[in-house]
């Protein structure tokens, strides 16, 4: 009787992972069982590569059985991250591409990095040294990176607050290079300082984005300030010119907000798409005076207000790589 049952039932397993085609579903017994093995050592395309030239890193291998694997990209003097993750029996062109991105800020340098590969359950991990000969250049329109410090085409107003430190520099805290530093106490004004960006200081009237609002992004790196208790909060404005006599008229053009409180600690890649802006008036959503219609190619001035509560204490953020893309975010 035993034998019959187990016959039974070895026929409605075999049964139930056939499909009609003859094809077994499911992951197969090797996969599920077998032992793991490397069919194909785990090896890059290149040891050294220039991502501003468009070059990528390919990375292979090979197993015995799918896996869950993670290779993880680490900058040696930057400490930058990059993670890559994927389930099968092999890595290739498909699934194993790096092009110089980042996933853990801060970004990577000029340097030598480590592309570490591990497998779920196993043991042993695989090393691989690949150097970083030139960086990847995001495409969009860079409103400011601080590389050559402030530029005397914008315009910038700083309180005489206590402690104010609004200024561009590069140690331990850069992400990406120079970075613009944004502290102070003031205790009769929410304002810390500001910078206005106008389209003139790039060569045009209006910033040169797309008019469809929807494939337009601005992106930046906010830091968070961890031993400051008073949340710093970053506003932009962007100023459009809706009868088109080149400048800014509060009561004919739109104006378009994004408040940002940064309540987080450390780097963070911050990025929103202008189709979902509105006008903000003191913190609170107002109608516009212009066509009331988002339309980015208009803008002629993008402000960058550092606010904070004034009966608080000090606030303290740091801001860099200021940038529209089209499409898609910012991908560092």
């Amino acid at each position: 009787m035993k034998s019959i049952l187990s016959i039974f039932i070895g026929i409605v397993l075999f049964t139930s992972c056939k499909r009609d085609n003859n094809q077994f579903e499911g992951p197969s017994l090797q996969d599920l069982n077998g032992p793991f093995g490397m069919v194909k050592p785990f090896t890059a395309s290149k040891t050294a590569v220039d991502f501003s030239k468009g070059e990528i890193v390919t990375f292979a291998a090979e197993f015995t059985k799918q896996c869950n694997w993670t290779i993880t990209i680490y900058g040696d003097l930057s400490k930058a991250r990059k993670i890559i993750t994927g389930k099968s029996r092999q890595i290739d062109a498909v699934n194993g591409i790096w092009n110089g991105t980042t996933t853990v800020l801060p970004a990577f340098r000029t340097e030598p990095c480590r592309a570490v590969l591990k497998i779920d359950g196993v043991t042993d991990s695989f090393t691989l040294n690949i150097g970083i000969n030139g960086l990847r250049i995001p495409q969009g329109l860079m409103i400011a990176d601080f590389e050559a410090g402030l530029s005397p085409k914008w315009n910038t107003f700083i309180q005489s607050g206590a402690n104010m430190d609004f200024k561009v520099k590069s140690d331990a805290f850069s992400v990406k290079g120079n970075y613009l530093n944004m502290a102070g106490t003031v205790t009769w004004d929410w304002l810390i300082g500001l910078i206005d960006f106008p389209a003139s200081a790039y060569g045009a009237n209006t910033f040169t984005v797309s008019n469809i609002p929807e494939d337009v992004y601005f992106n930046c790196l906010i830091y968070g300030d961890p031993n400051v208790a008073n949340p710093s909060r970053v506003l932009f404005q962007f100023k459009e010119d809706d009868n088109s006599n080149n400048v800014f008229d509060v009561a004919a053009d739109d104006q378009f907000d994004k408040e940002i409180i940064v309540n987080w600690q450390g780097w963070k890649l911050v990025s929103f798409k202008y189709s979902d802006l509105i006008h903000l008036v003191n913190g609170q959503p107002a109608p516009n005076n212009g066509n009331n219609r988002h339309n980015p190619n208009r803008v002629v001035t993008i402000s960058m207000l550092h606010l904070a509560n004034p009966s608080m204490g000090a606030g303290s953020t740091k801001i860099d790589y200021l940038i529209f893309t089209e499409k898609t975010p910012l991908e560092l």
